[in-house]
């Protein structure tokens, strides 16, 4: 396993050595440090993308970034068989040691390890930022699912309220990485994380990126005031 150094974060080109060695290197403390961060809302955003994808029993589903695996291990709840893939080695080593028996695997987004049309419906948990090529990973996403499945995006969006949302990204690029020292194991990493969140599109935006990589029907819903938004679609 590859440790990023303290101090070393991606940069904003997100080359995938880079993402995937930063992510390495804040594996050990990534689950606590995003519940401190997030006031705990973490664990609500898991469960309203568990709910989006409106999974039943049998179905297969795959959570693309699932990092230690705590996406995945909430999505089989459902009793959807459900299995988690990374870049990062770091990340999935320390979730096969916290959750052994959910399926973890090491996966690109660009190039998954799955043929055509394997899952009833797939996932990206604040992950989709961070690749490379996100028009090319929605297609990518698209291959490995079957026509009529269903995509679930949840990521960091844009707040609603002008007054929130200046109060939000003050929070992102002061207290974010200050909170960070106090937990992380690598805080500077942070530092990017915060940046990536500022640079991402919109919900509207993405909403159009989404449709424009083979989904349909797609539809979005704020969280937390639009700090998270959940965005759907249908495969075509």
């Amino acid at each position: 396993m590859s440790r990023t150094p303290q101090g070393q974060r991606a940069s904003l080109d997100k080359q995938p050595h880079e993402v995937a060695a930063m992510f390495d290197g804040v594996a050990a403390r990534y689950d606590l440090t995003n519940t401190v961060l997030s006031f705990g809302q973490d664990r609500s955003w898991r469960r309203a993308t568990r709910a989006a994808l409106g999974l039943r029993p049998g179905e297969r589903v795959l959570d693309v970034g699932a990092g230690t695996g705590v996406s995945t291990e909430e999505l089989a709840h459902s009793g959807a068989y459900a299995v988690g893939a990374d870049l990062s080695l770091g990340m999935l080593f320390a979730g096969k040691r916290t959750r052994p028996s959910v399926p973890l695997l090491a996966g690109d987004a660009l190039r998954l390890p799955f043929a055509d049309a394997s899952f009833d419906a797939v996932t990206i948990s604040f992950a989709l930022r961070n690749v490379n090529d996100t028009d090319a990973a929605l297609a990518e996403l698209a291959r490995v699912t079957r026509p009529g499945g269903r995509l679930v995006v949840c990521e960091f969006s844009t707040p609603v309220n002008p007054a929130f949302r200046t109060v939000y990204l003050s929070y992102l690029m002061r207290s974010l990485p200050a909170v960070a020292r106090a937990v992380s194991s690598n805080p500077d990493a942070y530092v990017y994380l915060a940046e990536s969140i500022r640079a991402w599109p919109d919900q509207a935006a993405l909403a159009a990126r989404i449709g424009a990589a083979g989904w349909g029907r797609v539809a979005w819903r704020n969280l937390t005031g639009g700090v998270v938004a959940l965005h759907r679609a249908v495969r075509n």
